[in-house]
């Protein structure tokens, strides 16, 4: 397949590049500054502000997916998916957060006490990026959303799937490694199960 992925140079996006050409897939890296990506099979790097709609539409066109890693409180919903749209790509995959994971009834976890000030403002532009999604007409669109902790780590192929609640494991421990994480979402775009849905992975 052919993925675009927003936001390629980045943390997750490099994990997401590595674990498309793993699988041999074609990806088109997309960032303000791919060009500086070393070159490699199976990956194109192009130099594009995401913000600036009409580029950004240009560079997806003609892709089977999109997956965007791009922070939440700097690319929003709208801006995404009219990009998305006006390129014609069928699909659209998010990096989500966590924030806006249920731990109780009614509760998500940016809303308790707990929650670091650091990360609120990230949390809440990406509850509302998930909220426009939802509206969403036109986009067969997916949200994943990692655990609470997100980290660099080992890619060892074992861990949970769940939908809106916080995954933990047995020692109350919420997270999952970026290598685990691109293996979900490459799983989701090779074998979609989560249409129009948000869904979330941890151990």
């Amino acid at each position: 397949m052919k993925i675009a992925i927003i936001g390629a140079t980045g943390r997750v996006g490099t994990r997401l590049t590595d674990e498309a050409v793993r699988r041999g897939h074609q990806v088109t890296a997309i960032a303000r500054q791919a060009s500086r990506l070393p070159a490699r099979a199976g990956v194109t790097g192009k130099d594009v502000d995401a913000t600036d709609s009409a580029a950004l539409s240009a560079a997806l066109a003609g892709h089977d997916a999109v997956i965007s890693t791009a922070r939440f409180a700097q690319l929003n919903a709208q801006q995404v998916t009219t990009a998305v749209r006006q390129a014609g790509v069928p699909r659209l995959l998010v990096v989500g957060g966590a924030g806006s994971l249920h731990v109780g009834p009614g509760v998500q976890l940016v809303d308790t006490p707990d929650f670091p000030d650091a990360y609120r403002a990230e949390a809440l532009a990406g509850r509302d990026f998930l909220n426009a999604l939802r509206s969403e007409q036109q986009i067969d669109w997916t949200f994943l959303s990692p655990s609470a902790l997100f980290e660099p780590g080992a890619r060892t192929g074992h861990f949970r799937v769940g939908q809106e609640d916080l995954l933990s494991d047995a020692a109350g421990k919420s997270w999952i490694s970026m290598e685990d994480y691109a293996i979900a979402m490459l799983d989701e775009i090779e074998q979609p199960a989560h249409s129009r849905q948000r869904f979330t992975v941890g151990y």
